[in-house]
């Protein structure tokens, strides 16, 4: 069999996986191998993150993911608040969500 060539759409269907079946952790975990494997994130790796984040209600790790968009040198996205507001308010953190709301601006 021939390897499996480590790319950015490899990582983004893993983790789209990983999010499906509600594994946030196995999630972030391919995030983290990525930059080891010389791959960039884009806007699907971190948007799917992020909801499988929410989905599990990890709002916590939802909004680090959130965080990360600048030092990814992802531009901030209306579907990236969105997950990051629904991960807040599956974890009843009203203020944050409305924090983040303001953001948007």
């Amino acid at each position: 069999l021939n390897k499996v060539r480590m790319d950015t759409i490899t990582f983004n269907a893993a983790i789209s996986a990983c999010e499906k079946v509600v594994e946030w952790e196995k999630a972030l975990q391919l995030c983290s191998l990525m930059p080891q494997c010389t791959v960039e994130f884009d806007t699907i790796t971190l948007s799917t993150a992020i909801s499988a984040c929410e989905k599990a209600g990890a709002w916590e790790k939802a909004l680090e993911l959130f965080g990360t968009m600048a030092e990814n040198k992802i531009e901030s996205h209306t579907i990236f608040f969105n997950s990051a507001i629904s991960a807040c308010e599956k974890g009843r953190e009203w203020q944050k969500a409305l924090q983040l709301c303001a953001e948007m601006g």
